[in-house]
């Protein structure tokens, strides 16, 4: 207990600094970051290059950024597309007719819908109300996107990406009974809110759009700033999160971009580094693996796109992330926690057949991540002496 207290003191000195040691709040969060206080919630905020490291410049830069956000919602979203102020038609074919924008985002906009109405099936936070509706919303229901997507009668392009892509993504432990539903009476749940949030990414990178799984990215960002105890902070999740997801998209963006998949930055290329580190770690796993043809695209694709999002319960997730997220190259540590993953079920993968093995790797059973991540920050560190 009286170490407990001391860590705390530790976390709460650091942040109590005028000028930020973003080394030493680095160094803090790799060993995790303690419950409560909005703690984490600020930590990330930091982390993801969100906010200034003067803390005298926290109130405006923060009032900035969410007028900004406002603004974004207030032009993509709470706006009317059933007007123009030209004439136009719903079967103009012209690639700059308003209708044929409109037709478009609601192409993105039923991916998105699907994929955030089953977001952390294994807990009900999603699709509970936010305690910080979007006050448009009580004023107009057809504001709400998802309403949208009820009316539209486009049948879906699927977004999933081709080969490697994005389409095993579902654990059949984790697989959600029921898709979330709308509330009513002016009220919204969580889920809405990060489809709103994920619908002006897709609107504001059009480069890239959106992809699916970038759902299981936004999520333990969200739901951390969206629990936040302090009302003051969590009444601009949405904002907030929206940056910060942008921030971090910014990092990893080239795990979701096909064209870049054999680049070094590439999910190839990661993928590639991860079987070079297994390979020097334990090289007889390593050949198991080869003799056995159980290809890192069958299993590490998704720990690694996802940043094990998908692999382990939220808590446990979120105190992953807490070292990820304090490692400022976005891969060095998640590979190194993939290699852990491994060497800890070697004595498995070592015996078993191709079919066991894949399911073992699909569908990873070892929970204590205390323990991985110990693994892995000690061989990180080796790394580096």
């Amino acid at each position: 207990m009286a170490d407990y207290k001391e860590r705390l003191k530790l976390f709460d000195a650091a942040l109590a600094r005028d000028k930020l040691d973003l080394t030493e709040l680095q160094r803090l969060s790799k060993s995790g970051i303690p419950e409560g206080s909005g703690r984490r919630a600020t930590f990330w905020r930091i982390l993801l290059n969100y906010l200034p490291p003067k803390r005298a410049q926290w109130s405006e830069y923060l009032a900035k950024q969410r007028r900004t956000y406002q603004q974004f919602l207030d032009e993509m979203v709470f706006v009317s597309h059933s007007e123009s102020p030209t004439p136009d038609h719903p079967l103009n074919p012209n690639p700059c007719s308003l209708w044929q924008s409109f037709f478009k985002d609601n192409e993105v906009l039923l991916q998105i819908d699907k994929d955030v109405r089953r977001l952390c099936p294994d807990i009900s936070f999603f699709s509970q109300p936010t305690t910080a509706p979007n006050p448009k919303i009580a004023e107009d229901m057809y504001d709400r996107l998802h309403v949208r997507v009820q009316q539209t009668r486009l049948q879906s392009q699927s977004l999933q990406r081709v080969g490697i892509g994005m389409n095993k993504l579902s654990l059949s432990k984790r697989k959600a009974a029921e898709n979330y539903s709308p509330l009513e009476d002016g009220n919204e749940a969580h889920w809405e809110v990060v489809e709103r949030i994920l619908f002006i990414y897709a609107k504001l990178n059009p480069g890239q759009g959106y992809v699916q799984g970038m759902n299981e990215i936004i999520g333990p960002i969200y739901y951390v700033f969206a629990s936040d105890p302090r009302e003051e902070w969590r009444a601009h999740a949405e904002a907030d999160c929206f940056f910060c997801f942008t921030n971090l998209m910014s990092d990893i963006r080239d795990f979701f971009i096909k064209t870049l998949d054999k680049t070094e930055s590439g999910i190839t290329g990661i993928m590639e580094r991860f079987m070079d580190t297994l390979k020097a770690r334990d090289f007889q796993t390593h050949a198991r693996l080869q003799e056995q043809d159980l290809k890192p695209q069958f299993f590490a694709f998704r720990w690694l796109t996802l940043m094990l999002s998908q692999e382990f319960a939220l808590p446990d997730v979120l105190r992953i992330w807490d070292s990820l997220l304090s490692d400022e190259t976005r891969c060095d540590l998640l590979i190194e926690v993939c290699v852990a993953m491994i060497m800890l079920v070697r004595e498995k993968v070592m015996v078993q057949e191709f079919g066991e093995n894949m399911k073992l790797l699909q569908n990873y059973p070892y929970t204590d991540v205390g323990i991985i991540l110990t693994a892995a920050t000690r061989a990180l560190d080796g790394k580096g002496s």
